[in-house]
């Protein structure tokens, strides 16, 4: 007997949404910085001068942030050099809220560089950061094809925010 397992979150993003829609000017990232929407309300966890950190609105994990410039560019060789440098250092900030706030075993961080590289908004480049835990790659993900994400994003973005460094970067841990 196969057993249904409800993923119901899944269905917007096999849907389409959270992916810029045909008539609307910019990425999706570049909308919500446009809405003039609260924080709270878009899950943005962070904002630098030149950065910015968001909840991933369909997480692989409980924390999954994607760290972006405000520019919409497609590429790291399109970054100035001071963009770059704050979007590592706001990285490695990230890397610091999560291990703060949910205590993870381990984290990876990754760049889907072009849509055939698995980037799903490939024009607006933007780093992963995921938590991970043992066992977060269980039976429900290789067979049931759903992950269990057992706390609402804005929960998990006050967490993220309230744990955030006062100094962003690198620590030399």
């Amino acid at each position: 007997m196969i057993e249904s397992i409800w993923n119901g979150w899944r269905a917007a993003y096999l849907a389409g949404e959270g992916r810029r829609a045909p008539d609307a000017e910019g990425s999706v990232f570049t909308q919500i910085l446009r809405s003039g929407l609260p924080d709270e309300e878009t899950n943005i966890v962070y904002r630098g001068e030149r950065t910015f950190a968001i909840l991933n609105a369909f997480p692989y994990n409980p924390g999954h942030m994607l760290v972006l410039p405000y520019a919409e560019l497609p590429d790291l060789t399109d970054l100035d050099l001071d963009t770059a440098v704050e979007l590592w250092g706001t990285v490695a900030a990230a890397t610091q809220a999560l291990r703060a706030a949910m205590h993870p075993a381990g984290i990876n961080v990754g760049i889907n560089l072009g849509r055939a590289a698995g980037g799903s908004i490939p024009e607006h480049l933007h780093v992963h950061v995921v938590p991970r835990w043992a066992g977060d790659a269980n039976f429900m993900t290789a067979i049931a094809g759903a992950t269990t994400i057992p706390e609402a994003l804005p929960v998990t973005a006050a967490k993220l925010r309230a744990a955030w460094p006062s100094t962003p970067g690198p620590t030399g841990r």
